[in-house]
């Protein structure tokens, strides 16, 4: 199994009852699952489904799902406006009264002004559209869950080589010649032979104390063994295949902290370089992590 990326992007197309539309679907990086929809006037009863859709699909990532609609003809509205005619109509009895003229046509009457009112429809959608539109969306949502998921199955590769480059820089710092019995011997005497130099009053007794607490503090082998237990950790979150994005951000920051600590006791160069390698790492790793769900 494979993780599923954050980012993503589809469109499904569909037409009914003279009604054609397209979703499009975006997906980014989010803390947590952030849906933005744009609806057209006349649409606003699909955003609940349209989020309810969303949720049973996505746990994380940041979305904008968007509604384009057009009628194949423009919808109109044609009324006649009772109160005006009556108005007009009397107006005209009266002016046949007085000067004896013909009866006005029809179509004359309704050319007058507020007789006649035509006015676009307001967009709004029967329930059969909304049901067809909302299949589309289904597929549109569904090739979104497929392109995060090729995504992820990218990153999934991208991270397991740099947990497997993890272990071998904590590998080549477990077996390195500087941490041999022998070489903290001979690093520590080296230590203790300048301090008898510059100064030959030390109590053999506490120099004895110090050398061993130098010694004590040089060692990484704790930090060593936290490291491999991270490295297991993230397999096993790689292989699991949930939503594991922010388990692995968490594990991230471990390793780098184990890494800092590691350097920061390092006094050979081999282990020094090796440590400063594994923060380069790390921080490509915690970089690639924030695209996991």
């Amino acid at each position: 199994m494979t993780l599923n990326s954050m980012t993503g992007f589809a469109r499904a197309d569909g037409s009914v009852a003279g009604v054609r539309w397209y979703w499009e679907v975006k997906s980014v990086n989010g803390r947590g699952l952030d849906v933005r929809v744009r609806l057209p006037q006349g649409h606003d009863q699909l955003e609940p489904k349209v989020r309810e859709a969303a949720a049973r699909r996505f746990v994380r990532g940041s979305l904008t799902i968007s509604l384009n609609a057009q009628r194949e003809a423009a919808a109109v509205e044609v009324r006649v406006n009772e109160a005006a005619l009556a108005q007009v109509l009397r107006a005209v009895e009266e002016v046949r009264r007085l000067t004896g003229a013909a009866p006005p046509s029809a179509d004359g009457l309704l050319a007058l002004r507020g007789v006649l009112e035509v006015s676009e429809a307001d967009g709004s959608i029967s329930a059969d559209v909304a049901a067809a539109m909302l299949v589309s969306l289904d597929q549109a949502l569904d090739a979104l869950t497929s392109a995060r998921a090729d995504e992820g199955r990218r990153l999934t590769a991208v991270l397991a080589a740099l947990v497997d480059e993890i272990e071998r820089l904590t590998r080549q710092v477990q077996v390195s010649p500087s941490r041999t019995p022998d070489a903290v011997r001979g690093r520590l005497a080296e230590q203790v032979a300048k301090l008898l130099d510059a100064n030959s009053t030390f109590d053999p007794v506490r120099l004895h104390q110090e050398a061993i607490l130098l010694a004590t503090r040089s060692d990484v082998e704790e930090e060593l063994q936290r490291l491999k237990a991270h490295v297991a950790s993230a397999r096993a979150l790689l292989s699991e295949g949930t939503p594991a994005g922010r388990k692995l951000d968490f594990l991230a920051q471990e390793f780098n902290r184990e890494a800092n600590t590691l350097t920061s006791k390092a006094i050979d160069m081999d282990v020094s370089r090796a440590g400063l390698a594994l923060k380069t790492v790390i921080d490509q790793l915690r970089e690639q992590v924030q695209n996991i769900e």
